[in-house]
């Protein structure tokens, strides 16, 4: 045990990831005729851990440009979305005692619209957005590592170099020599 040593350290203790789909349905002021483009804006999220799970609290606004009017005008209907995901944890080792964590939520796919519909009753849309999360906890932790005495060093092997560069270079021409001759 005396040739150990701990080293405490931040690392990641904990992480978890989550895709989600979810289904928004909006009222513009005017009846649509027809879905001209839709995109997601303006993404902004915060995180909290509770027990084994973050919590992501975030909101993105929802564009949808649509004709109205039997196709005679076009106007941009715009509606910010809040939403609340729970990420569950995964840990690589036992439960931290939570002092002292740090979490980062990492988003690795923006909210996007992957499909944009009038509903039957024509007066609304139903947009599907998806977005993918990661969280990742950092928090202390404790490495093992094996330590030599001082007094012992570490072995290199040297060759020299004066001898070896003569006889290389002699016995590369010489091998060349043998080859040209053979041909």
């Amino acid at each position: 045990m005396k040739h150990l040593r701990q080293i405490v350290t931040k690392a990641v203790v904990a992480k978890g990831k989550k895709r989600t789909e979810s289904s928004e349905v909006l009222t513009p002021p005017n009846t649509p005729s027809s879905i001209l483009g839709c995109w997601v804006i303006n993404h902004t999220c915060q995180s909290k851990k509770h027990g084994r799970f973050v919590e992501v609290t975030g909101k993105f606004d929802i564009n949808v440009w649509y004709a109205h009017h039997d196709h005679s005008k076009t106007s941009v209907f715009t509606e910010t979305i809040h939403y609340k995901d729970r990420i569950k944890l995964h840990y690589r080792d036992k439960d931290t005692t939570g002092t002292g964590e740090e979490v980062h939520v990492r988003v690795i796919q923006q909210p996007n619209c992957t499909e944009a519909i009038i509903t039957e009753k024509g007066s609304k849309f139903q947009v599907t957005v998806e977005r993918e999360l990661l969280a990742e906890v950092v928090g202390e932790t404790t490495i093992c590592i094996q330590v030599q005495d001082e007094d012992v060093e570490e072995e290199w092997a040297f060759e020299s170099s004066s001898s070896s560069s003569g006889s290389h270079s002699s016995s590369s021409s010489s091998s060349e020599a043998d080859h040209s001759s053979s041909l």
